[in-house]
């Protein structure tokens, strides 16, 4: 994990995952209108995949409080787990990589299957392009809904920059925030690693956010 990942962990955050709070853009309509449509899915699996910090997690916690879903870290679950999903009719696998058990995840993928039930996979990689090289397991990950979120566009950095600074019970002036918008990298994490840094600087400095402390970020 890189520094600035590991400290935007660290930074104490009361984030909301209010669906309300959820902002949708042509970047990521198509992922929050399949949540939004449950159980009307036209597949049973789900993938929502797209780059660190684009939302997915949001629309993991929305999807578990629309269909009382158990919420497993794809690196918490074992066999064990099995029993537990068992009892579930929706199930959130959150952060699925390659480094995933296949027979695992097959066995998972039955299940579903066998008794009807709803799996949401959120990962950064698609799942259809994942390299795992079990033959009945790839041939299931192909017959199933991949949900991309893209690149954010204006309107979508508007409502992040406004939701992270609101989370840190800051406010910025529009100004501020269109300046921000016309010189930021289009990256989700890129956004988020700014982000931090302003506020850092801004508390270390012990001073509100202004064009000053912005352009020192920036430059």
């Amino acid at each position: 994990m890189r520094e600035v990942d590991q400290k935007l962990l660290d930074f104490a955050v009361n984030e909301s995952f209010n669906e309300n709070d959820y902002y949708v853009s042509s970047s990521n309509y198509f992922a929050k209108n399949i949540i939004q449509t449950w159980p009307k899915w036209e597949k049973k699996i789900i993938n929502i995949t797209g780059e660190k910090y684009c939302g997915k997690t949001h629309l993991s916690k929305i999807f578990k409080i629309k269909s009382n879903a158990l919420y497993l870290y794809s690196n918490k679950i074992n066999n064990n787990s099995i029993k537990q999903i068992k009892l579930y009719n929706s199930i959130i696998i959150e952060d699925l990589d390659e480094s995933f058990d296949e027979k695992l995840l097959y066995s998972i993928f039955n299940l579903v299957e066998q008794d009807n039930k709803y799996l949401l996979i959120s990962s950064i990689k698609p799942i259809d392009t994942m390299k795992f090289k079990l033959p009945d397991l790839v041939s299931r990950l192909k017959n199933c809904i991949i949900a991309k979120i893209e690149q954010p566009d204006d309107d979508l950095i508007y409502a992040i920059i406004l939701k992270s600074f609101s989370d840190r019970q800051i406010k910025l002036d529009n100004k501020i925030i269109d300046y921000i918008i016309k010189r930021i990298a289009r990256s989700y994490s890129k956004m988020q690693e700014f982000i931090y840094k302003i506020d850092e600087l801004s508390l270390k400095k012990k001073k509100s956010i202004n064009f000053k402390i912005i352009k020192e970020i920036i430059n």
